[in-house]
Order: structure tokens, then C-alpha cells, then sequence
């Protein structure tokens, strides 16, 4: 495979990724633009080859960023990724479902297993428990911190539900695709504060700002003065 095929990169080439068993798509990219800014510590749960992880370290190169999954390819191929964009990443071996441990994080961010049916050959994305992964997620928030996913529309009901038992100021971003219709939702909340649910208009699935030039959709919604 040459160099050019080996190496593919995201946010309009500011991350550069090797090819593996996993390679990312604009899920990726878009959950991070949701990443609010002003946190310092940062764990993505599921963090597989480091899509995410990575895209929130451009934005915000000062963070402090830890990844959490059970494949020990998936973190091998990680390290890879995060030496090729000169990035460190704390990567843990361990399952977010029983992890012992009493760390928080001022972020928790995670693009969870929600697909339904035959695992693939990187057995990522499918069958698990959606309420208790978003469960055992917040478990990891700090007083006041966030929680930040996106999932397909049709798991959006386990996730709201799940979070309206321990977040507030929940912020909800549709994101469209060719036929008019959502097929992923951003979801954004605050663990251990009040106010309601904000449901934005949404964004089409191939919005370039975000794709391409790597804006945060806070960025967005104040350029199109939504905010």
C-alpha cells in the first residue's frame, strides 16, 4: 500500500490517520465540534483508533485527554495515530461498563456501540446496552461537567432518557441526510445542573465548515447568529 493510500485525515487534513481496523467517519469529526471549549480533561469512552480524541486535541491542544476501550488493537493502532499528529493520549485497556475506578473528567464524550445486528470485523458499534453505556458514562462526569454523544435517530429516545435522570441544559443537534430526515443526533448535556432541552433546527450531514474547515458547532451557531 503506498504512503498516500496508507494515510487518510480528517478536518480537511489537520488529523492524519493510518489505515486499520477502524477508520473513522464524519461521525467523528462531528461529535467532537460538539466538545464544548472550556474543559481541561477529557475522556473518550470507546476512543477506538481516535477519531474523536484527536479532533477535540486540534481544536483544543491544551486539553488533557484520556481514551478508554476494551481492544487492545484499537489502542495499539491509537498510539499510532496520536504519534503521527504529535498528540499524547492516557489510553486505558477496560470495558466503561465495569470499570472501577473514581476518576472524573470535566468531559466525557463517546460515540457508543449503537447499531443493532452482526458485529463487524472490528466487532465496534452494535448491540450493547445503550442506557446503561450512557449510565455508567456520566458516572464519569465531575459535578457540573459535560456529557457528549451522538447516536443514530432511532436510539435517541435511550439516550435522552437516561440523561434527564442526571443532566440538565440538555442541547439536542439533528444531523440530515439526503432524504430530509436525521439520521444521527448530537447530544450535549450538564450532569448535577437544571434547565430544559434545547432542540436546534439541525445541519445537514456534509455541512463543509465542520467537515472541511474543522469549525465546533458552537463556532457555527454564532456565525449564523443562532446564538
Amino acid at each position: 500500500m503506498s504512503e498516500k493510500q496508507a494515510i487518510f485525515t480528517l478536518m480537511g487534513g489537520r488529523i492524519r490517520m493510518h489505515r486499520g481496523h477502524y477508520n473513522p467517519t464524519s461521525d467523528a469529526v462531528w461529535l467532537a465540534s460538539y466538545a464544548p471549549h472550556n474543559v481541561n480533561t477529557v475522556l473518550d469512552v470507546g476512543i477506538g483508533t481516535g477519531g474523536v480524541g484527536l479532533c477535540i486535541s486540534a481544536n483544543n491542544p491544551s486539553v488533557n485527554l484520556t481514551g478508554l476501550d476494551i481492544s487492545d488493537d484499537m489502542l495499539r493502532e491509537c498510539k499510532q495515530n496520536a504519534d503521527l499528529n504529535n498528540t499524547t493520549i492516557e489510553l486505558i485497556n477496560a470495558d466503561i461498563t465495569s470499570w472501577r475506578t473514581s476518576r472524573t473528567f470535566d468531559l466525557v464524550i463517546t460515540n457508543p456501540p449503537y447499531f443493532r445486528g452482526t458485529p463487524a470485523r472490528h466487532n465496534a458499534h452494535h448491540n450493547a446496552n445503550i442506557s446503561a453505556w450512557t449510565r455508567k458514562c456520566i458516572a464519569r462526569v465531575r459535578p457540573r461537567g459535560y456529557f457528549c454523544t451522538i447516536v443514530s435517530a432511532d436510539r435517541i429516545s435511550d439516550i435522552i432518557t437516561e440523561m434527564h435522570n442526571h443532566c440538565g441544559d440538555i442541547q439536542i443537534m439533528p444531523l440530515f441526510g439526503a432524504k430530509h430526515m436525521a439520521e444521527r443526533v448530537l447530544v450535549r448535556g450538564r450532569v448535577g445542573v437544571r434547565g430544559g432541552d434545547t432542540l436546534w433546527s439541525g445541519l445537514p450531514m456534509n455541512y463543509e465548515p465542520v467537515l472541511r474547515d474543522g469549525l465546533t458547532i458552537d463556532d457555527v451557531l454564532a456565525r449564523l447568529n443562532w446564538i
